[in-house]
């Protein structure tokens, strides 16, 4: 289970708790962030609170702390829809014009399978981020523990 902390922002009387988490990058660690680039995108395009609501059993007061926990099966399916997907859909486009093209006996070249494997990759992520909107939807973090109030 990947554990994160959170702090309340507020409660409703329906059962949801609206927290907001500190995003931690890798770039933040490194002793050379003053001289990479990535850490130069990373910090100018990522976002460095995310807000959301998980629902609760509890009421909490804002301002308190509370830990959250995702298992890591719902990250490794959103890393593998992210990422292998658009290449099985790259590989796949690729396949398919070489079979075509080699069916109607046309000289197989990169000029005609790229833009086509390209497609299929594109198609392909189009596919994963529909599946990893629907996933998000259903796999909620759950509240581990309270952990009082900041100081």
């Amino acid at each position: 289970m990947m554990e994160e902390m959170a702090k309340v922002i507020q409660c409703d009387d329906k059962g949801w708790v609206t927290v907001e988490v500190q995003v931690k990058s890798a770039c933040s660690h490194c002793d050379n962030s003053e001289s990479c680039g990535t850490s130069a995108v990373a910090s100018a395009f990522s976002p460095k609170v995310q807000t959301f609501s998980i629902p609760s059993e509890n009421q909490y007061e804002p301002g308190q702390l509370l830990r959250l926990g995702l298992p890591e099966s719902v990250i490794l399916k959103a890393a593998a829809l992210i990422y292998l997907l658009p290449l099985l859909g790259l590989f796949l486009g690729a396949g398919v014009a070489t079979l075509v093209l080699s069916q109607f006996q046309v000289e197989v070249s990169d000029r005609h399978v790229i833009p086509v494997a390209l497609i299929g990759a594109f198609l392909a992520w189009l596919y994963a981020r529909k599946a990893a909107k629907k996933m998000e939807h259903t796999s909620q973090p759950v509240i581990l523990s309270h952990l009082g109030h900041t100081l």
